[in-house]
């Protein structure tokens, strides 16, 4: 009878077409992992192609065709099975169409977050196991242990700081940490390149993805109007009034669609100061301007919480808290703020310092040094 233990673990590879999850797929495999590579197809990027605005081309967005036939190749370079994965009908249903309520309701939402949280983990884990796989891995920069003190898994910041990509993981559950690698966390992205180079892959100086996958240029208005024309609806009527924080009206919008806190351009009024809009009120349709200063706070409030270096707060702890991808970590103080209306858990964020436009919509993360304490959605 055959030794068990010594039969190669399968691992189920996350394929994006791009350099890191190429090079995590042929780490692992000179490391002698038994290996399968998935690609989730998530969006047909020919579908708003042309239509209302939107470019003909679809070239450099992430999630691409052009990613998926890389990935491919990248498996056959290997000498891997590699299976492509349609999530088209669930990405719409998960990502898309909250995106389009999200921001027709006045708040600026994290599409990539929202893939990761609500499909991605949970769809690549289920069809692991489905074709055998214990566990998956991916290209993300990000590190993860089990903690025997306290027996929970721990999501921690990467090495290359700079590639950091904790915030777009903070809804991963336990048993999504539990079974996920992700083999460049202790690496530098440049280590990364050289690694792929020597693998002999033709993806390995192939620029990173830059845009999200459904909205080419980041110009969220012109998906918004084309997707809901597709839909056969129209663009909901949100006009309203432009107000200063002491209620004046200062002019007129055309939807509040059109903006995000901490905005400047594109607000159509002239000031001898900058103005930039502070709030916007879905229920009155108004937005609020006002001087940067004005855009400073110190409180942010989340819910739809996920903890995982902690099961809940039962009292306040001293985080670092961020409130965008770009945002460095401030040490603030993190409190339960109840529950909400809707029967939601809310939790509150004191920052030590004022913190400039902390956006509703945007996912806030809460860590202890580098490791992950939890997060959620600023409201």
């Amino acid at each position: 009878m055959s030794d068990l233990s010594q039969i190669p673990e399968t691992i189920a590879v996350a394929m994006s077409g791009g350099v890191d999850s190429s090079a995590v797929a042929a780490l692992l495999h000179e490391q002698g992992y038994d290996l399968i590579g998935l690609t989730l197809q998530l969006w047909n990027q020919r579908r708003l192609a042309g239509h209302e605005g939107m470019p003909e081309s679809v070239q450099g967005r992430c999630c691409s065709i052009d990613d998926v036939y890389d990935a491919r190749r990248v498996a056959e370079k290997i000498g891997i099975p590699y299976y492509l994965v349609n999530q088209q009908e669930r990405f719409e249903a998960d990502v898309v169409k909250p995106f389009v309520s999200e921001y027709l309701a006045g708040r600026t939402p994290i599409p990539c977050t929202l893939c990761n949280n609500h499909l991605k983990f949970d769809q690549l884990l289920l069809t692991a196991r489905q074709v055998g796989a214990t566990k998956i891995a991916t290209g993300h920069y990000a590190r993860n242990r089990f903690d025997e003190a306290t027996g929970r898994w721990i999501l921690s910041r990467p090495a290359d700081r700079s590639k950091d990509q904790t915030y777009f993981l903070f809804g991963l559950t336990q048993d999504q940490l539990a079974h996920t690698l992700f083999p460049l966390g202790e690496m530098q992205k440049p280590a990364v390149r050289v690694m792929a180079t020597e693998a002999g892959l033709d993806v390995a100086a192939k620029p990173d993805s830059q845009e999200i996958c459904f909205i080419p240029g980041g110009d969220y208005q012109t998906f918004l109007r084309a997707y809901l024309d597709e839909q056969g609806e129209e663009l909901p009527d949100s006009s309203g009034e432009l107000v200063t924080s002491s209620g004046e009206v200062v002019g007129r919008h055309t939807g509040i669609h059109n903006f995000t806190v901490g905005q400047r351009k594109g607000l159509g009024l002239t000031s001898a100061n900058p103005l930039y809009v502070l709030a916007i009120h879905p229920d009155s349709h108004q937005v609020q301007v006002g001087s940067d200063a004005e855009l400073m706070t110190r409180e942010l409030r989340a819910n739809r919480l996920n903890w995982i270096s902690i099961p809940e707060i039962t009292e306040p702890i001293r985080v670092l808290a961020k409130v965008r991808h770009r945002h460095e970590p401030q040490p603030a103080t993190l409190s339960s703020g109840g529950i909400g209306p809707d029967g939601d858990p809310i939790a509150i964020a004191i920052f030590d310092e004022p913190q400039r436009a902390i956006t509703p919509g945007q996912a806030a993360i809460f860590y202890r040094e580098d490791d992950v304490v939890g997060g959620g959605w600023i409201i």
